[in-house]
């Protein structure tokens, strides 16, 4: 397994900003010895069924940024979203910053480009993008050393993002009671999302685990920070030993029960293109609905 460089004597301000509509989780994350922070998987607002979008959840980051007189450096993406739509344009363009994600993006741009029929103008070498990750890229926040650890499963192009002892895990992990994401979109696989989620718990117990989403099971409040040592002994669906064949028939049998996300349509479209909203041969902002496509 590759050796990642963990510094747990690194401890970043993490601000969490919970989206109710999407139960999604969007961070600030600030070096304590400057001015410069990252956005964290951030939210573009929808009404869907209106054809609508705006900015609520992202205008809230942003005034958070300029309160605290903080510098944005990156917009990061832990994974093509399929629940939400990210809002990293808008926010770049107000508060600058590079936009990253996962190198796989290019599998994911081709998979979805095919069954959304996009045309040869939609570009499927991730150039929407500023930076696109490998397992084990370094980067920095500030004065923090920063990495990033492949965790596919969920999806091709899943990230987790460490910053000193703090990791931002995407879906590849839930709070322990809630176990871990579905694997059975195009390109998932719930082997593959188990040995993720071993590299994930290979950090050291005290690691601080950040969650993309929580669905508050039992009805209980919202929450989205737990550690490595939590999810090892009581995760659901990984803890207490589990095995990766156990894992694979839980997830899978799970997973055949579920239906799609509300906002898989136009979550995909908009975030394969780094938030931007596709448009027409008019150039008017147009979403598509495949049908039997997915």
């Amino acid at each position: 397994m590759t050796a990642y460089p963990v510094n747990m004597n690194l401890h970043p301000e993490v601000t969490g900003y919970f989206d109710e509509a999407t139960n999604t989780i969007s961070y600030i994350v600030k070096d304590p010895g400057s001015d410069a922070c990252a956005i964290i998987d951030s939210v573009m607002d929808i009404d869907y069924a209106a054809g609508r979008i705006t900015y609520d959840h992202a205008d809230q980051l942003i005034a958070a940024v300029r309160e605290r007189g903080l510098r944005l450096e990156w917009i990061i993406e832990t994974h093509v979203h399929a629940d939400h739509l990210s809002a990293a344009p808008y926010i770049q363009e107000r508060l600058g910053g590079h936009i990253g994600i996962g190198e796989h993006i290019l599998t994911v741009q081709d998979t979805f480009g095919k069954i959304f029929n996009e045309g040869t103008e939609f570009q499927r070498d991730g150039s929407q993008f500023d930076r696109l990750f490998r397992d084990g890229d370094r980067y920095r926040i500030g004065g923090m050393e920063c990495f990033a650890i492949h965790t596919p499963g969920h999806t091709p192009a899943c990230m987790t993002h460490v910053v000193g002892d703090a990791a931002f895990v995407g879906d590849t992990l839930f709070m322990p009671d809630g176990g871990s994401a579905r694997a059975d979109f195009p390109g998932g696989d719930a082997g593959v999302l188990y040995d993720s989620i071993q590299k994930v718990l290979a950090l050291p117990d005290r690691m601080r685990l950040f969650m993309c989403h929580d669905y508050a099971p039992g009805g209980r409040e919202i929450r989205w920070e737990t550690t490595v040592a939590e999810e090892k002994a009581h995760n659901i669906h990984v803890g207490g030993g589990r095995t990766r064949e156990e894992f694979v028939a839980l997830r899978e049998a799970r997973d055949a029960t579920l239906d799609m996300p509300r906002l898989i349509l136009p979550s995909l479209q908009v975030n394969m293109r780094a938030g931007e909203i596709p448009t027409d041969k008019d150039g008017r902002p147009m979403l598509k609905v495949p049908v039997n496509g997915l």
